[in-house]
């Protein structure tokens, strides 16, 4: 039986996410019976973690893993049998959407496999949740959301913020007035990243891995990285960086501050580099990114260096205390909060006005979703598409930047602040702008539906709104 709503969870369905979606419930899907049967493809850390909610979650069953080298899918299957967990295996993707006992599936693989598999899953009539961002493009993003609408099941991202009421709190209280009209929502990610190193030649795979289905719809192409299993979100044919990273928690939340707009910004611009090492990295270390819509900008920071000498040990940099997190500036304060389940809101002179904490289980507001038929718009494919095509936008602008030491082509007066606290930031670095300059992208303007670019650009810009899809791994939508 669905249990009765709540003050919370009808919250989280409806509060500035904008009402819920009614989708076919779990109880009107063939073959299946009141328990969610789940399966997890993708099994590394974040993979695992998942494994741990499903096990916590109500009303689910975990039934199967699946993943591309065979040494981590035994390593899982074993632990789960130590615990008497009984759970079947699979090493393709394709095989398991297809399985008759799979009612849902979990994606927690590279980015750049998250929505063929999503896609897959969906055409074969399975619910999906999968991990941020949702997308390795903007096209695909878009495919996402179709998918949801045309197969008729739930999709849910894995931008957690959404599942957690402490924001659904801030952001209900915020709109009563409290604080005035929203100026400016930031994200901030100042997350130390090391050198991945830099290898002479091209590596193996790990022994025993699949790597033409792990390469799934980009070329097999030479593998040029140490560590095989993280390194690849720095590299573009499969990553994107650390703005697509950990960035689209906090750029779900400043979209989600903004009121969920529903189409790309008027325009973004981006610029930064990789610095203070030589690796195999291709992805900037340091970049800024602004976003221009109608009700107030968004400004997003990348900091993978650390305080200052290029010393990890120094700590890492923080902005108004957030090192991870976002702030949103009002006419009358702030509400400001980490990559966790707690915010709160001070005014003007920083006094604490409101504090907010409180969370759900992303997996169970998922497993919710699909037994009870709705969906919060805040929690669907769609949300998902749209903030992590916030990334893929400023990764387009910084791919066809051109490097300059100084803010060259930057007008608006909160970049131009927020380059000068970089160039501060890389100076404590030791690291010369006029040696090793950043790359400072073009003003692009999107269309409003993501399809292309307008203005001089369009035409270099909007190819880069798509990637490659080999022959057997072409989107099934």
């Amino acid at each position: 039986m669905t249990p009765q709503p709540n003050r919370r969870s009808f919250l989280t369905r409806t509060a500035i996410a904008g009402g819920f979606t009614l989708l076919p419930s779990l109880a009107q899907a063939a073959g299946s019976n009141s328990e969610l049967r789940v399966a997890v493809i993708g099994l590394r850390s974040r993979g695992r973690q998942l494994i741990d909610l499903v096990l916590k979650a109500k009303d689910v069953r975990l039934v199967a893993l699946c993943d591309v080298d065979p040494a981590i899918l035994r390593e899982r299957v074993d632990g789960l049998d130590r615990k008497n967990i009984k759970v079947a295996s699979y090493s393709d993707y394709r095989t398991l959407c297809e399985a008759k006992d799979v009612d849902a599936v979990i994606v927690a693989t590279p980015n750049h496999t998250h929505t063929l598999i999503s896609v897959t899953a969906a055409a074969n009539k399975k619910h999906v949740y999968v991990e941020k961002p949702v997308s390795h493009n903007v096209w695909e993003g878009k495919q996402l959301a179709a998918a949801q609408e045309a197969f008729g099941v739930t999709i849910q991202h894995g931008l957690q913020r959404r599942s957690e009421t402490a924001w659904h709190d801030a952001f209900e209280w915020i709109a009563q007035g409290h604080i005035g009209e929203i100026k400016v929502a930031r994200g901030i990610c100042y997350k130390p990243r090391p050198s991945i190193g830099k290898v002479r030649g091209a590596q193996l795979a790990p022994e025993g891995l699949d790597y033409d289905l792990w390469c799934g719809p980009r070329p097999r192409s030479p593998i040029f990285r140490r560590q095989f299993h993280y390194d690849w979100h720095w590299q573009s044919p499969w990553g994107n960086g650390d703005i697509g990273n950990t960035g689209p928690h906090q750029l779900d939340v400043c979209r989600w501050a903004l009121g969920d707009p529903d189409s790309m910004p008027r325009s973004v611009l981006s610029c930064g580099n990789r610095l203070g090492y030589a690796d195999d990295g291709q992805w900037p270390n340091t970049q800024l990114a602004t976003f221009d819509y109608e009700k107030a900008p968004i400004l997003f920071e990348v900091r993978g260096l650390p305080s200052k000498g290029l010393d990890y040990k120094s700590g890492t940099d923080n902005y108004r205390g957030v090192e991870i997190g976002n702030i949103i500036e009002y006419e009358g304060g702030s509400l400001i909060g980490g990559h966790r389940s707690k915010c709160r809101i001070v005014d003007i002179h920083g006094k604490e006005l409101k504090s907010f904490s409180g969370s759900k289980s992303p997996i169970q507001s998922w497993v919710d979703s699909i037994h009870s038929g709705t969906q919060a718009a805040g929690l669907s494919a769609k949300t998902g598409h749209l903030s992590s095509s916030l990334a893929h936008l400023a990764n387009i602008s910084w791919q066809l930047g051109r490097p300059s030491p100084n803010p060259d082509g930057i007008e608006d007066e909160l970049t131009l602040e927020a380059f000068a606290r970089m160039r501060q930031h890389l100076d404590a670095n030791g690291i010369d702008l006029k040696q090793s300059p950043v790359r400072i992208g073009p003003l692009l303007t999107p269309e409003p539906s993501g399809d292309s670019f307008t203005g001089e650009l369009k035409e270099v810009a909007s190819p880069l709104l798509k990637g490659s899809y080999r022959k057997g791994f072409e989107l099934p939508i």
